[in-house]
């Protein structure tokens, strides 16, 4: 089997797995959540976890931090994705795994900061199914969500224009959890 075809396969298999999964209604997304990557063959695979990405946070009002980042124990930093051009980021993500990418991010991470939400979730179709889904306010993304049989939120990123999907996990974070 080629390279491309291998691809192909593992990102056919993550598709067709989560649209099996059930809807989510964006209520149930409300709070903090903790996310990591699923090896899915997408460009960004292992950048977000080595720039220290913690997950995602939902508002009442149903507006969105999209990107968190530890900063320290038990410290986080909303960051505007604004500052990253996605097409920028999936074309030159392999630099995004290297230790000195992790270090310089560190460095510019204050610089980054949010100055409100920078999402919206609400519903929308995905593959015949309405669920839960986060719109980038800058950027051409939506992040569709949906849940396994034993309740554990699986999402989708979806870049405008580009065939490969990101696939991601989260945990609702608890209060009195360590962020």
């Amino acid at each position: 089997m080629k390279p491309a075809e291998l691809r192909s396969t593992v990102q056919e298999e993550m598709n067709d797995w989560f649209r099996t999964l059930d809807r989510v209604h964006p209520v149930e997304l409300i709070g903090l959540w903790n996310g990591n990557g699923y090896p899915s063959d997408h460009p960004i695979d292992g950048v977000l976890e080595n720039l220290h990405w913690f997950g995602k946070r939902f508002h009442p009002d149903k507006r969105a931090d999209a990107l968190l980042f530890k900063t320290a124990p038990g410290k986080l930093l909303a960051v505007d994705p604004a500052f990253f051009p996605i097409k920028w980021a999936l074309r030159f993500a392999r630099i995004g795994r290297t230790k000195p990418a992790s270090n310089l991010f560190t460095h510019i991470l204050p610089r980054l900061r949010a100055r409100g939400t920078t999402a919206a979730l609400e519903e929308r179709l995905d593959a015949g199914v309405m669920t839960a889904a986060m719109v980038y306010d800058k950027q051409p993304i939506v992040d569709y969500f949906r849940r396994t049989n034993n309740g554990a939120i699986i999402g989708k990123m979806v870049v405008e224009g580009e065939p490969k999907r990101y696939f991601f996990g989260m945990q609702r974070v608890g209060e009195g959890s360590e962020p």
